[in-house]
């Protein structure tokens, strides 16, 4: 799993006229939080972020330069945006250890091109774009890579039968990831209904001549 590198200080205050102010200086305001200990508030370089999150995936483990404490390893735990503008308003990072497992969420993968695409002219329909998996902090997969090239027209991958690995998918087994379906959902379907005639309209208390 990759690493990265980001700087950040210690605040005292919080609120909302201190992170206007930390802002205007061009930092985000932060908490730092985990392991049942009392959340912390800091402050980090909003250019500094801003190029991190752009190079790096979401379970990218962060080695944070804390001023005056060394370095410790976080995730990052949630990002509030601006409405309208580019602009990052406030981060938190949860604190994680190397021997404890964490909970994440992984982006699913579909590889190979299924038989039931390229002989029977189905459609590859994708259900789950990403699955909650726990694992190591340094066994987090950037991907969860799955093989669909032996699925046929109305045959599904299910959370089940994702193999196991370095990690423990906790989302239900049941759970389709992807299926195979026909070029039409209704195909092959018939009704033995007869057509039925439009009802008789009537716009006010006479019926129309």
């Amino acid at each position: 799993m990759a690493r990265t590198t980001l700087s950040a200080t210690l605040r005292s205050s919080a609120g909302k006229g201190v992170a206007r102010k930390l802002r205007s200086a061009g930092q985000v305001p932060a908490v730092l939080y985990g392991h049942g200990d009392t959340p912390r508030p800091l402050a980090v370089d909003a250019h500094q972020l801003e190029l991190m999150m752009a190079a790096v995936g979401p379970n990218t483990i962060i080695t944070l330069q804390l001023d005056g404490e060394g370095t410790q390893d976080v995730l990052l735990r949630d990002v509030q945006m601006h409405p309208y503008k580019p602009e990052v308003l406030h981060v938190d990072f949860f604190h994680v250890h190397a021997g404890e497992k964490v909970h994440v969420k992984v982006p699913v993968r579909l590889t190979g091109k299924p038989v039931g695409v390229h002989t029977d002219g189905g459609i590859l329909d994708q259900v789950l774009y990403d699955l909650e998996i726990e694992c190591l902090p340094n066994a987090i997969p950037d991907v969860v890579e799955i093989d669909v090239s032996g699925l046929h027209i109305g045959e599904s991958v299910r959370v089940g039968e994702v193999p196991s690995g370095s990690y423990k998918v906790l989302n239900d087994a049941e759970l389709p990831i992807a299926s195979i379906v026909g070029a039409s959902r209704n195909e092959g379907v018939e009704t033995d209904a007869e057509p039925t005639e439009p009802a008789l309209v009537k716009t006010g208390g006479k019926d129309e001549e």
